[in-house]
């Protein structure tokens, strides 16, 4: 397990990304002025179909005021901030790349959101925080990089109070091979795809219900060949990524243009242990 998140970390180490964030985001303005959460969505949504996917599985979990939410493999804490600004919610990231955590901290400053989100420093397999401590989880593009899914899928069941809504929106197989690198792995050595029964099947097996499921491949599509028509925003994830970036995102969409992977949408319920 060691060597896998070692080769995870390195994939996303990001040598001097606040530092890249700071010259990209001078286009608004000085350094001690605020922003909005709204103005980093072209590159802190590090997942197929942006912004409006993390609004509509926030929307499909019933996100609430109330609530206290976790954001498993958190990024640059774009979700995180959205969840907050939008919900009123208190939200805690958590990300395996300490300058991913570094960057999402940051950018929760320049948004004056330090009160309702917070960032750690962890592994999704071993989740720093006390049992049933979480309403809510979401995991976003993330389950593709963990090969033990049963762990996984447990740790977050173990953080979620009993009834506590896990919701996920991840790239699935669907047929054939896909085509390397994309933006989680440059080789199939740091990917561990599972079709979208099979990613159910476990997450059940954890401890959940199944409340939605549903196959928003085409939707993605569709997004990609908007993408792919008007070019990408000036501020993108290529910050974040850097040299590359373009190519993966390519490939990501010619695997699900071709069918090869698809997009999975779901939301389950911690069901109670008895």
């Amino acid at each position: 397990m060691t060597d896998e998140l070692d080769r995870v970390r390195d994939h996303y180490r990001a040598t001097g990304l606040t530092d890249r964030l700071k010259a990209a985001l001078a286009v608004f303005g000085p350094e001690e002025e605020r922003l909005k959460p709204e103005q980093l969505a072209t590159l802190d949504q590090f997942h197929t179909r942006g912004l409006a996917a993390t609004a509509e599985l926030a929307n499909l979990a019933v996100v609430t005021a109330d609530m206290s939410v976790l954001d498993v493999g958190s990024g640059v804490g774009g979700p995180a901030r959205f969840l907050a600004a939008t919900y009123g919610c208190e939200v805690t990231g958590v990300d395996l790349s300490e300058p991913f955590v570094e960057a999402a901290r940051y950018l929760t400053a320049r948004t004056g959101q330090d009160g309702k989100v917070s960032f750690e420093t962890g592994s999704a397999l071993a989740l720093p925080f006390e049992d049933g401590r979480f309403d809510a989880a979401l995991l976003q593009h993330v389950a593709m990089n963990i090969a033990d899914r049963p762990l996984l899928y447990r740790e977050i069941r173990r953080v979620l109070k009993p009834g506590g809504k896990f919701a996920t929106f991840d790239v699935v197989l669907n047929g054939g091979d896909p085509l390397y690198p994309v933006p989680w792995a440059k080789t199939p050595g740091e990917s561990f795809l599972l079709t979208a029964e099979a990613t159910c099947e476990a997450v059940e097996a954890a401890g959940f219900a199944t409340l939605v499921r549903r196959d928003d491949t085409a939707a993605a599509k569709a997004w990609f060949s908007e993408l792919r028509a008007s070019g990408p925003p000036s501020l993108n994830l290529g910050v974040v990524m850097g040299q590359g970036f373009a190519e993966f995102t390519t490939n990501l969409g010619r695997n699900l243009m071709q069918d090869r992977l698809g997009i999975l949408t779901a939301v389950f319920e911690a069901v109670p242990v008895n």
